[in-house]
């Protein structure tokens, strides 16, 4: 399946944090609610593939693409 690029630089950037928030919480978090932090996989996941299923979902581009 062809995955068209859809996250951009900013984009990317705002993904690995959130991600990096997320996944820390699997070392801080007690009890249950420490796997919560495992949502920290999908941003990270869609910034490394510069694909947001959401985002093309709801129609959004954040990345700038020379047509």
């Amino acid at each position: 399946m062809f995955l068209l690029k859809n996250v951009g630089d900013i984009d990317k950037i705002f993904k690995f944090v959130a991600a990096f928030i997320l996944l820390s919480i699997l070392l801080w978090g007690d009890g249950n609610l420490k796997y919560l932090g495992l949502i920290g996989l999908v941003p990270i996941i869609s910034a490394i593939f510069d694909f947001c299923p959401l985002c093309l979902i709801l129609g959004k581009k954040s990345c700038k693409i020379k047509k």
